[in-house]
């Protein structure tokens, strides 16, 4: 028997609950591949798959946690051997299937990568899905081509933000993050900002569909009015990458700044990533993010304080990555 967070389901009243519970080895679902799971993170599907499920859920009862890092116990692909070092985010993980909450995993195989050299399991938890999926838009940026000044990230202080600011500006760009929290300035500075633009400046709509040209590149977290906004206030030919929709799933914008400066939305998905680009973000996260910025970004929790933070997450008062360690 070992430990999980259990989301039961009251069928009566349709409410869920949350819980550290004991299950058994018999209780996971097919897989080839059981690992001993060390580490997992928070993200704001895992507050959804927490609490009611946001839709996210098919079947109760249920195990979140849509990532984890962990050994290899057992395996019958002969791409893992027991005591192998693996990393697994997407695939539905944490939603569809069970995830990262608990001391043991069984999953598909072709849902793994091995740890990228130069990275432990608690660091790679610290990087997480939210940290892969910066990477990702980083090197979509990369692909078309970062202009000239500063690199916007929206949503800065939040997960994928901050992993975002830390690499970019470790890659020697200059970095605005925006952020809604005037406390988190000295924390975004310390990641590598060089400019905090208030949330407020950008979060309404404009009639004019072009601006003054400001930014060589966006991450962006928000959606909806913000990156909107933004994509008028891009350099000729830059790019927003677009990697969530914390302000919406709307985009009340015009083609003109398509049209007339050239400018490209990059939608980043990296539930579905094929294998190859998973392998080239993981090395790219273990050569390019400065491991001394990860622990600024880190608080540690552990299963029995996941029914709050799940709660806290939806609720926007989590910053940074939460990493926990599902052993203790």
């Amino acid at each position: 028997m070992f430990n999980a967070l259990l989301v039961e389901k009251d069928e009566e009243s349709g409410k869920t609950s949350a819980a550290v519970k004991q299950i058994s080895d018999d209780d996971l679902p097919e897989g080839e591949v059981t690992v001993a799971v060390e580490y997992s993170t928070l993200n704001y599907k895992d507050g959804l798959c927490i609490g009611p499920g946001g839709g996210l859920v098919r079947n109760y009862p249920h195990v979140p946690g849509i990532d984890f890092a962990g050994t290899v116990e057992s395996s019958s692909d002969d791409r893992y051997s027991a005591g192998d070092k693996v990393v697994l985010t997407g695939w539905r993980v944490g939603e569809a299937h069970w995830g990262g909450y608990a001391e043991k995993a069984r999953v598909k195989a072709d849902w793994l990568v091995p740890l990228p050299e130069g990275l432990d399991t608690r660091q790679a938890m610290a990087v997480g899905t939210a940290g892969f999926t910066a990477m990702l838009a980083v090197m979509a940026l990369e692909d078309h081509g970062i202009k000239d000044g500063p690199v916007l990230v929206t949503g800065a202080s939040g997960g994928v933000g901050s992993v975002a600011t830390a690499i970019l500006a470790a890659l020697g760009h200059e970095v605005a993050g925006v952020t809604g929290r005037p406390d988190s300035a000295d924390y975004l500075k310390a990641l590598g900002a060089t400019e905090i633009v208030a949330r407020e400046d950008l979060a309404e709509t404009t009639k004019r569909p072009l601006e003054t040209e400001r930014w060589g590149g966006c991450v962006d977290v928000v959606g909806g009015a913000m990156l909107a906004r933004v994509l008028g206030q891009l350099k000729y030919g830059a790019s927003a990458a677009a990697v969530g929709l914390a302000g919406g799933a709307d985009l009340p914008a015009k083609v003109v700044p398509f049209l007339l400066r050239g400018v490209n939305l990059l939608g980043i998905d990296s539930v579905m990533q094929p294998y190859d680009n998973r392998l080239r973000a993981w090395e790219r996260i273990a050569k390019d993010l400065p491991m001394e910025k990860l622990d600024a970004m880190v608080q540690p929790a552990t299963l029995s304080d996941l029914p709050k933070l799940g709660a806290d997450i939806l609720n926007g008062q989590v910053r940074g990555r939460v990493v926990v360690d599902v052993r203790g």
